[in-house]
């Protein structure tokens, strides 16, 4: 089996991947139908669809693919890149040639800075015991009741997919609740409910801050890049943590209405932390609150939370408590990941903000701003929500957010726009409708995690994913256009 899927991919897909890139990399500018188009952006769109099915089938690994568009950025649209490249038939030098070093900065982008110094953060909390200490201390209160048990784990587990991976959190929460889980009688669906708000929580508690999942940092990195918007970390928090425990809420209300409980009582005792406390524990602990404050208070103190972020990494690097075995915890792949949707995003600028000036044209060629601003978000947030079912949601918002804000831009024409929150509103949105999908087993690892336990059949996940994501994607639309819009 594994055999002929290795075969299917790379035997049929890739090289259909690559005919595809190269015919599109071959015909005329003419052949897209867009005034205006030229050479170096027709090499952009065939990069962003070489990516789409890259990420698509996943032929190889997401994050792999995100370095193969960065080199080919390089070699085929940047200065540094293939000399004969850059000249037309007559010798000229082609318009809208990108340095290369604005592509190569994708690696340091300061939304990526913003990931490893959250990375920090959790793999400390991890290995000096935070974790394990918070969690015993915040479920505590929800008691024996089987129904406040399900809503401790539920806002434990959003809390702590705040400041960590989503995957992260789902396993180490898990690690508690499968003991409760053993202890359920045949027969009793209350088990299925706790066992998934292992991912309905994770999914939906990552959208509460810039670190919670790599599309929120898409989303922010592109308004900085694309409109000069800055979104700090606890505008952003503020904005998003209602949304969150509001859909906590809906999550433990129809968790409960699908798979109700028979049990009456149900211990929750989860281990005491084991490791030692030393004088490291005391000093994660004040380098999280400090760190939390730091972002909390940006428009106090000016610092920016990506710098913020580098804090807690030199902190922990020149005491020693975070040393080389750690630096391979660090979870690169997701860094390269986002860099690489970074690049593509780089590439869509105007050629004054050193990019091939796609967007620009698109803008020109296309009349955005005859089009329903509402079908314009509906779409783009179904489109999201769906691709994000079947491919990661870090690359799907890699994809889809650059492209939406070359949308964005051409919306901006209708007045009526900034009526619906305007671009903020609308790649927010889309980062949000992202982190929403959770219909299967393969959707997220969250999902793959908790069906790893065999108390979840695939109609179940599919049943509450569909009600809580859909209801999620109409909620987030009415709450970033009109109930609480970032400010313009």
């Amino acid at each position: 089996m594994g055999t002929k899927k290795f075969s299917v991919k790379y035997c049929v897909l890739l090289p259909l991947v690559l005919l595809i890139t190269i015919f599109l990399l071959a015909v005329p500018t003419s052949f897209f139908g867009i005034e205006g188009l030229t050479v170096l952006q027709q090499r952009t769109i065939a990069l962003f669809v070489f990516a789409a099915l890259m990420w698509i089938f996943e032929i190889i690994p997401s994050w792999t693919t995100s370095v193969m568009v960065i080199v080919l950025a390089l070699l085929m649209l940047s200065n540094k890149g293939l000399g004969f490249l850059m000249v037309d038939a007559s010798g000229e030098k082609l318009e809208g040639i990108m340095n290369y070093t604005k592509i190569m900065s994708a690696f340091a982008d300061p939304v990526v800075m913003l990931f490893l110094g959250g990375f920090s953060l959790a793999i400390m909390a991890q290995k000096y015991g935070l974790d394990v200490t918070l969690a015993r201390f915040l479920l505590k209160p929800f008691g024996t009741n089987p129904k406040m048990v399900l809503l401790g784990f539920l806002v434990v587990i959003a809390l702590f997919s705040m400041f960590m991976s989503n995957t992260a959190t789902a396993a180490m929460m898990l690690a508690f609740l499968a003991p409760i889980l053993a202890t359920f009688p045949e027969g009793d669906k209350g088990k299925i409910a706790l066992a998934l708000s292992i991912p309905v929580s994770a999914n939906i508690g990552g959208i509460g801050t810039t670190i919670g999942t790599p599309p929120n940092g898409t989303a922010v990195s592109n308004l900085e890049t694309y409109f000069g918007m800055s979104i700090s970390f606890g505008e952003w928090a503020i904005h998003m943590i209602p949304f969150v425990l509001i859909m906590i809420l809906v999550a433990w209300v129809v968790l409960q209405v699908m798979f109700p409980f028979s049990t009456k009582k149900l211990e929750v005792n989860i281990p005491k932390n084991d490791k030692p406390t030393t004088w490291r524990t005391y000093l994660v602990w004040a380098t999280f609150a400090v760190t939390i404050l730091l972002w909390a208070t940006e428009s106090l103190t000016g610092i920016s939370s990506n710098i913020v972020a580098l804090i807690p990494l030199a902190v922990f690097v020149c005491t020693g408590t975070f040393d080389k075995e750690d630096i391979k915890q660090i979870d690169w792949s997701v860094l390269w990941l986002v860099a690489g949707g970074f690049a593509l995003g780089y590439a869509m600028l105007d050629i004054s903000k050193g990019g091939t000036g796609l967007g620009a044209t698109l803008v020109n060629a296309i009349p955005f701003g005859e089009m329903s601003i509402i079908l314009v978000f509906v779409v783009a947030g179904l489109v999201c929500y769906l691709l994000s079912n079947f491919i990661s949601n870090s690359a799907t918002a890699a994809l889809l957010i650059p492209i939406l804000c070359a949308v964005s831009s051409g919306l901006s024409a209708n007045p009526a726009f900034a009526g619906f929150g305007g671009e903020k509103a609308m790649i927010c949105f889309v980062a949000t409708c992202a982190s929403l999908a959770m219909l299967m087993p393969i959707s997220t690892p969250p999902n793959a995690i908790a069906f790893s336990t065999g108390l979840i059949k695939t109609k179940d996940m599919l049943k509450a994913g569909a009600v809580i994501g859909i209801f999620g994607l109409v909620f987030a639309f009415f709450w970033l256009t009109k109930i609480f819009p970032f400010a313009a």
